[in-house]
Protein backbone atom coordinates (compact mmCIF):
# COMPACT_ATOMS: atom_id res chain seq x y z
CA UNK A 1 0.00 0.00 0.00
CA UNK A 2 1.49 3.26 -0.93
CA UNK A 3 3.07 5.33 1.66
CA UNK A 4 0.74 8.46 2.49
CA UNK A 5 3.18 10.12 4.21
CA UNK A 6 3.86 12.67 1.44
CA UNK A 7 5.36 16.24 1.82
CA UNK A 8 3.35 18.84 2.51
CA UNK A 9 2.31 20.19 -1.64
CA UNK A 10 2.39 16.83 -3.41
CA UNK A 11 -0.36 14.67 -3.51
CA UNK A 12 -0.15 10.77 -4.13
CA UNK A 13 -2.48 10.92 -7.12
CA UNK A 14 0.60 13.03 -8.31
CA UNK A 15 2.90 10.72 -8.00
CA UNK A 16 0.46 7.65 -9.06
CA UNK A 17 2.50 6.93 -12.19
CA UNK A 18 6.74 6.66 -12.18
CA UNK A 19 8.61 5.72 -15.32
CA UNK A 20 12.03 5.06 -14.34
CA UNK A 21 14.35 5.49 -17.31
CA UNK A 22 17.69 4.12 -17.21
CA UNK A 23 18.31 0.50 -16.60
CA UNK A 24 21.65 0.93 -14.66
CA UNK A 25 22.42 0.16 -10.93
CA UNK A 26 20.59 2.84 -9.95
CA UNK A 27 17.73 2.54 -12.19
CA UNK A 28 16.94 -1.17 -11.38
CA UNK A 29 17.39 -0.62 -7.61
CA UNK A 30 15.05 2.62 -7.74
CA UNK A 31 12.62 1.02 -9.29
CA UNK A 32 12.88 -1.90 -7.10
CA UNK A 33 12.52 0.40 -3.95
CA UNK A 34 9.88 2.54 -4.98
CA UNK A 35 7.68 -1.06 -5.64
CA UNK A 36 8.23 -1.67 -2.49
CA UNK A 37 7.02 1.49 -1.30
CA UNK A 38 3.69 0.81 -2.49
CA UNK A 39 4.65 3.15 -5.90
CA UNK A 40 2.83 2.11 -9.49
CA UNK A 41 6.26 1.63 -11.62
CA UNK A 42 7.31 1.24 -14.69
CA UNK A 43 10.69 0.15 -15.97
CA UNK A 44 13.13 0.39 -15.38
CA UNK A 45 12.94 1.69 -19.27
CA UNK A 46 15.61 1.57 -21.72
CA UNK A 47 17.36 5.11 -22.73
CA UNK A 48 15.07 7.19 -25.16
CA UNK A 49 11.89 5.77 -23.72
CA UNK A 50 8.86 8.59 -23.93
CA UNK A 51 7.45 8.11 -20.45
CA UNK A 52 3.83 8.15 -21.43
CA UNK A 53 1.11 7.52 -19.53
CA UNK A 54 3.13 8.15 -16.03
CA UNK A 55 3.13 11.36 -13.80
CA UNK A 56 6.92 11.13 -12.88
CA UNK A 57 9.53 10.33 -14.63
CA UNK A 58 13.06 9.85 -13.08
CA UNK A 59 15.86 9.05 -15.28
CA UNK A 60 18.66 7.47 -14.49
CA UNK A 61 21.30 8.17 -17.30
CA UNK A 62 24.56 9.14 -17.36
CA UNK A 63 25.07 12.68 -17.03
CA UNK A 64 26.04 13.10 -20.70
CA UNK A 65 22.52 11.83 -21.59
CA UNK A 66 20.25 13.34 -19.20
CA UNK A 67 19.53 16.08 -22.01
CA UNK A 68 18.80 13.71 -24.70
CA UNK A 69 16.65 11.78 -22.16
CA UNK A 70 15.08 14.88 -21.21
CA UNK A 71 14.01 15.54 -24.75
CA UNK A 72 12.77 12.72 -25.62
CA UNK A 73 9.92 12.64 -22.74
CA UNK A 74 6.61 13.95 -24.06
CA UNK A 75 5.52 16.75 -22.40
CA UNK A 76 2.27 17.39 -20.97
CA UNK A 77 0.50 19.52 -18.49
CA UNK A 78 1.29 18.13 -14.49
CA UNK A 79 4.52 16.28 -15.70
CA UNK A 80 7.20 16.53 -13.34
CA UNK A 81 10.53 14.89 -14.70
CA UNK A 82 14.06 14.52 -12.65
CA UNK A 83 17.17 12.80 -12.87
CA UNK A 84 19.42 11.84 -10.43
CA UNK A 85 22.98 13.25 -11.27
CA UNK A 86 24.62 14.66 -7.91
CA UNK A 87 26.96 17.29 -10.40
CA UNK A 88 24.16 18.06 -13.02
CA UNK A 89 22.07 21.24 -12.45
CA UNK A 90 17.63 21.06 -13.57
CA UNK A 91 18.92 23.10 -16.80
CA UNK A 92 19.44 20.32 -18.88
CA UNK A 93 15.43 18.77 -17.94
CA UNK A 94 13.95 22.41 -19.86
CA UNK A 95 11.28 23.14 -20.62
CA UNK A 96 9.93 20.25 -18.08
CA UNK A 97 8.90 20.81 -14.25
CA UNK A 98 12.50 19.66 -13.04
CA UNK A 99 13.64 18.17 -9.70
CA UNK A 100 16.56 16.34 -8.79
CA UNK A 101 16.70 13.40 -6.18
CA UNK A 102 20.85 11.97 -6.09
CA UNK A 103 21.18 9.50 -3.08
CA UNK A 104 24.01 9.60 -1.25
CA UNK A 105 24.59 5.95 -1.54
CA UNK A 106 27.10 3.30 -3.36
CA UNK A 107 24.47 0.64 -5.47
CA UNK A 108 26.13 -2.38 -6.15
CA UNK A 109 24.49 -4.80 -8.73
CA UNK A 110 22.13 -6.67 -7.09
CA UNK A 111 21.62 -4.66 -4.35
CA UNK A 112 18.75 -5.21 -2.44
CA UNK A 113 15.35 -3.11 -2.50
CA UNK A 114 15.95 -1.26 0.98
CA UNK A 115 19.91 -0.82 -0.12
CA UNK A 116 18.57 3.25 -0.06
CA UNK A 117 17.07 3.06 3.58
CA UNK A 118 19.10 5.55 5.87
CA UNK A 119 21.12 7.08 2.98
CA UNK A 120 21.32 10.78 2.43
CA UNK A 121 20.04 12.48 -0.35
CA UNK A 122 20.56 15.84 -2.39
CA UNK A 123 17.31 17.40 -3.82
CA UNK A 124 16.23 20.34 -5.65
CA UNK A 125 13.18 21.10 -8.02
CA UNK A 126 12.55 23.86 -10.35
CA UNK A 127 9.15 24.52 -8.70
CA UNK A 128 7.64 24.41 -5.41
CA UNK A 129 5.53 21.38 -6.46
CA UNK A 130 8.98 19.46 -7.79
CA UNK A 131 10.69 20.11 -4.73
CA UNK A 132 8.21 18.64 -2.73
CA UNK A 133 8.15 15.62 -5.35
CA UNK A 134 11.64 14.81 -4.51
CA UNK A 135 11.50 15.45 -0.96
CA UNK A 136 8.48 13.20 -0.93
CA UNK A 137 10.05 10.23 -2.93
CA UNK A 138 13.71 10.43 -0.62
CA UNK A 139 10.92 9.72 2.34
CA UNK A 140 9.36 7.08 1.10
CA UNK A 141 12.87 5.21 0.14
CA UNK A 142 14.03 6.44 4.23
CA UNK A 143 16.57 8.35 2.67
CA UNK A 144 17.42 11.84 4.65
CA UNK A 145 16.89 14.57 2.07
CA UNK A 146 18.75 17.98 2.01
CA UNK A 147 18.27 20.66 -0.93
CA UNK A 148 21.32 21.46 -2.39
CA UNK A 149 21.14 24.51 -5.37
CA UNK A 150 22.66 24.39 -8.58
CA UNK A 151 25.72 26.83 -7.83
CA UNK A 152 26.67 24.17 -4.99
CA UNK A 153 26.57 20.46 -6.92
CA UNK A 154 29.73 20.59 -7.81
CA UNK A 155 31.30 20.80 -4.27
CA UNK A 156 28.74 18.63 -3.38
CA UNK A 157 29.98 16.23 -6.04
CA UNK A 158 32.88 16.21 -5.17
CA UNK A 159 32.49 15.53 -1.52
CA UNK A 160 30.74 12.67 -2.00
CA UNK A 161 33.59 11.71 -4.52
CA UNK A 162 36.18 11.92 -1.85
CA UNK A 163 34.47 10.08 0.54
CA UNK A 164 33.26 7.05 -1.62
CA UNK A 165 35.38 6.73 -4.64
CA UNK A 166 38.74 7.64 -3.21
CA UNK A 167 38.63 5.85 0.08
CA UNK A 168 38.50 2.67 -1.71
CA UNK A 169 41.48 4.10 -3.72
CA UNK A 170 43.36 4.70 -0.80
CA UNK A 171 42.20 1.36 0.87
CA UNK A 172 43.29 -0.39 -2.47
CA UNK A 173 46.75 1.64 -1.51
CA UNK A 174 46.72 -0.03 1.78
CA UNK A 175 46.05 -3.53 0.98
CA UNK A 176 48.90 -3.32 -1.56
CA UNK A 177 51.26 -2.65 0.82
CA UNK A 178 50.01 -4.79 3.81
CA UNK A 179 50.18 -7.83 0.92
CA UNK A 180 54.14 -7.26 1.36
CA UNK A 181 54.38 -8.04 4.63
CA UNK A 182 51.91 -11.05 4.16
CA UNK A 183 48.53 -9.24 5.77
CA UNK A 184 45.79 -10.07 3.73
CA UNK A 185 43.04 -7.06 3.40
CA UNK A 186 40.47 -8.82 5.66
CA UNK A 187 42.36 -8.00 8.84
CA UNK A 188 42.34 -4.12 7.55
CA UNK A 189 38.87 -4.54 7.24
CA UNK A 190 37.69 -4.12 10.69
CA UNK A 191 40.30 -0.98 11.19
CA UNK A 192 38.60 0.62 8.56
CA UNK A 193 35.08 0.34 9.94
CA UNK A 194 36.15 1.10 13.27
CA UNK A 195 37.68 4.27 11.64
CA UNK A 196 34.76 5.49 9.43
CA UNK A 197 32.04 4.91 12.21
CA UNK A 198 34.87 7.07 14.68
CA UNK A 199 34.95 10.05 12.07
CA UNK A 200 31.02 10.25 11.44
CA UNK A 201 30.26 10.66 15.35
CA UNK A 202 33.14 12.84 16.44
CA UNK A 203 34.26 14.44 13.12
CA UNK A 204 38.26 14.24 11.55
CA UNK A 205 39.76 16.39 14.09
CA UNK A 206 39.04 14.18 17.10
CA UNK A 207 39.14 11.17 15.73
CA UNK A 208 42.48 10.90 13.89
CA UNK A 209 44.69 8.44 15.26
CA UNK A 210 48.19 6.92 14.90
CA UNK A 211 51.74 8.82 14.39
CA UNK A 212 51.27 11.93 12.61
CA UNK A 213 48.58 12.63 15.50
CA UNK A 214 51.24 12.19 18.03
CA UNK A 215 53.67 13.91 16.60
CA UNK A 216 55.93 10.80 16.22
CA UNK A 217 58.05 12.36 12.88
CA UNK A 218 60.29 8.88 13.38
CA UNK A 219 57.48 6.28 12.97
CA UNK A 220 56.61 8.49 9.69
CA UNK A 221 59.76 8.34 8.15
CA UNK A 222 60.14 4.71 8.82
CA UNK A 223 56.88 4.15 7.18
CA UNK A 224 57.96 6.40 3.98
CA UNK A 225 61.07 4.47 3.72
CA UNK A 226 58.88 1.35 3.66
CA UNK A 227 57.03 2.77 1.19
CA UNK A 228 59.76 3.94 -1.07
CA UNK A 229 61.00 0.20 -0.83
CA UNK A 230 58.05 -1.81 -1.48
CA UNK A 231 56.07 0.24 -3.48
CA UNK A 232 57.51 3.30 -4.72
CA UNK A 233 54.37 4.49 -7.14
CA UNK A 234 52.63 5.27 -4.37
CA UNK A 235 54.95 7.30 -2.56
CA UNK A 236 53.88 10.35 -4.41
CA UNK A 237 49.93 9.95 -2.28
CA UNK A 238 52.15 8.66 0.72
CA UNK A 239 53.28 12.27 0.80
CA UNK A 240 50.73 14.24 -0.06
CA UNK A 241 48.22 12.37 2.80
CA UNK A 242 50.75 12.76 5.35
CA UNK A 243 50.73 16.31 4.32
CA UNK A 244 47.02 16.89 4.63
CA UNK A 245 46.81 14.69 7.84
CA UNK A 246 49.30 17.44 9.53
CA UNK A 247 46.60 19.69 8.78
CA UNK A 248 44.28 17.89 10.46
CA UNK A 249 46.48 18.04 13.53
CA UNK A 250 46.91 21.50 13.18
Amino acid sequence: MLKRSLKAGISVRELDSIAIVGAGRLGTALSAALGAAGFAVRGPLGRGADGSGATVVLLCVPDSEIAAAAAAVAGREGLLVGHCSGATGLDVLAPHEAFSLHPLMTVPAGAPADVLAGAGCAVDGATPRALAAAEALAAALGMRATRVADEDRAAYHAAASIASNFLVTLEGAAERLAATAGVDRALLAPLVRATVENWAARGAEHALTGPIARGDAATVARQRAAVAERTPDLLPLFDAMVDATQAVVA
